[in-house]
């Protein structure tokens, strides 16, 4: 079923510049780049390159915006690096992993914390998200929404996956996040942090026995080439914050601001209802071309009560005023919906 997401947020910053009245300076020329490590054919390469497309729209043609997929430029960890210093103007990656530069975004990342993603995404358009972003401004990173990747999954290729018990041993490829390792090692397999670029030629030669990401994913990468079993364990749900950086928007007038924030508006809606369409789609193929393993309700609480220490462990590393927001936004969401 469709479901259409509504509800946008983009960053403090942002929302100033959307509520007053931008002055008319001239637009004047300028080549961005937009670097991420998902494949182009993915919502969201679709989505940047929309992004593109309306920002050299609006502009008349004088701003240009060229699309780098597929971590061309770099893994996830470099390419805000990059963003940090000017040499790339934009990009977008799971929240969680700019723990390094504003620490409580890891909340984002602590498993089984959303029960979906409309919830996920109002829970990111509102004040907790309007408080990481304003966090992110003070390491050179501007928030310009919230995207989505949806919730990860975990695929093998040793054997059915049906219960944690069944992961004893696994070797996990997981993101490069003190958080993913230990969550992996709380279920008795053994986590390998691995750049997302190196993904494919690790589990097809062996070097791992698995991974876990979303639907979408595991069918844009072609993962599923060289992974046999996938299990429906929704674990995490991924928020993407897309960012400019620091300098790139110093080098503005606020009328090419403005561009950059229509743009990123539109293409943020665009995005959040392309992933939504893309999920179901990339599961009903990949059950075409993989073992799919549904997990059920009681085992899922069996994960959840396994990580339930890594949870208690990593959130007392955030702010305790961002996970008492994170706790009465989302008791306020679960009252109204």
């Amino acid at each position: 079923m469709k479901k259409t997401i509504k509800n946008l947020f983009v960053g403090s910053l942002a929302v100033l510049l959307l509520s007053g009245v931008a002055n008319a300076d001239e637009i004047r020329k300028h080549n961005l780049r937009f670097a991420f490590v998902t494949a182009l054919n993915h919502p969201i390469g679709h989505s940047a390159e929309k992004f593109a497309e309306l920002v050299k729209t609006k502009s008349d043609g004088k701003m240009n915006v060229r699309v780098f997929a597929g971590g061309t430029l770099g893994g996830d960890i470099q390419t805000v690096s990059s963003v940090q210093g000017g040499t790339l103007d934009f990009t977008v990656l799971n929240a969680g992993l700019l723990s390094a530069q504003a620490k409580d975004t890891a909340i984002f990342d602590l498993p089984f914390l959303f029960n979906d993603s409309r919830e996920a995404l109002a829970i990111a358009d509102g004040p907790l998200g309007q408080d990481l972003a304003g966090k992110l401004e003070k390491s050179a990173l501007i928030t310009l929404g919230y995207w989505d990747l949806g919730f990860r999954h975990l695929t093998n290729n040793k054997h059915p996956v049906t219960k944690w018990e069944d992961m004893q041993g696994l070797k996990i490829r997981v993101l490069q996040s003190p958080l993913y390792l230990e969550m992996i090692k709380a279920l008795g397999a053994n986590p390998m942090p691995m750049p997302f670029t190196e993904l494919y030629t690790g589990l097809e030669q062996h070097v791992i026995d698995g991974q876990e990401n979303p639907f979408s994913l595991i069918e844009s990468a072609k993962l599923f080439e060289v992974q046999k079993y996938l299990s429906t364990t929704g674990h995490i749900y991924n928020v993407q914050s897309f960012i400019a950086g620091q300098k790139t928007w110093n080098k503005l007038n606020q009328s090419e601001r403005q561009i950059i924030l229509d743009a990123a508006h539109e293409a943020t809606l665009f995005q959040r209802q392309a992933s939504v369409d893309s999920q179901e789609k990339s599961l009903a193929f990949l059950k075409q071309h993989q073992q799919v393993n549904e997990i059920t309700a009681e085992e899922l609480e069996r994960f959840r009560e396994k990580v339930k220490p890594v949870v208690e462990a990593f959130s007392k590393e955030i702010d305790p005023a961002t996970v008492e927001l994170m706790n009465s936004e989302l008791q306020k969401y679960r009252q109204t919906h």
